[in-house]
């Protein structure tokens, strides 16, 4: 019986896309590397991570460096993110029959909190962040064993290859959603358990 969703942040909740271009291309700027086109985030969305760093000539192993920066930035830029639409109304919807909700993600916790606070939202019971890009399992896993959660009591919600991942290496089922940054060519190595691609059906399948 599942007693916990969790969701990512980024592009599942949140439609922070315009402020991440933003923050991208002030940091491309600085440091050489390719700007973002908003033409381009179509293909961008068919790509992997690896793709698409090598497109945007991003050497991955300056990803630690990068991220602070990039949330850093991100902080000055909140008032422009925007909830997903349906969203409100799905979290009110899944606090109403019994659930709880966390969320973990990559993003800062300081700017996930203060989006949640800017926005009156306050049906997420548990905010966990870690600025490693494919450290979510660890986070699940820690999720876990903080609440003495089995795993069949818990369903991740997620938008990325990455976060199908995790929750393989897990064992957290994971419903990914069609609207975020990964576009449904870049998940078919690595099949969800299910799909949606509204937030309501996020309801119907929990």
């Amino acid at each position: 019986m599942i007693k916990y969703v969790i969701f990512d942040f980024d592009g599942t909740l949140a439609d922070s896309t315009d402020v991440f271009v933003s923050a991208w291309n002030s940091l491309a700027k600085k440091y050489n590397f390719k700007e973002m086109q908003y033409e381009d985030l179509d293909t961008l969305k068919k790509l992997s991570i690896k793709e698409r760093s090598k497109l945007l000539n991003f050497p991955m192993y300056k990803l630690p460096f990068i991220m602070p920066q990039l949330y850093k930035l991100f902080k000055q830029s909140l008032h422009e993110i925007r909830l997903i639409d349906g969203v409100r109304e799905m979290l009110d919807q899944l606090e109403k029959r019994g659930y709880k909700i966390a969320v973990i993600s990559s993003n800062s916790k300081e700017n996930i909190l203060q989006f949640f606070e800017d926005n009156q939202i306050d049906t997420i019971s548990t905010v966990l962040c870690s600025s490693r890009i494919h450290g979510k399992d660890r986070l699940i896993n820690q999720f876990l064993k903080e609440h003495k959660l089995e795993t069949s009591e818990v369903i991740y919600v997620g938008d990325e290859q990455r976060d199908i991942v995790a929750c393989h290496k897990t064992g957290v089922k994971i419903i990914w959603v069609g609207w975020g940054y990964d576009a449904a060519e870049v998940i078919k190595s690595v099949e969800p358990d299910y799909k949606v691609y509204s937030p309501d059906e996020i309801l119907r399948v929990i």
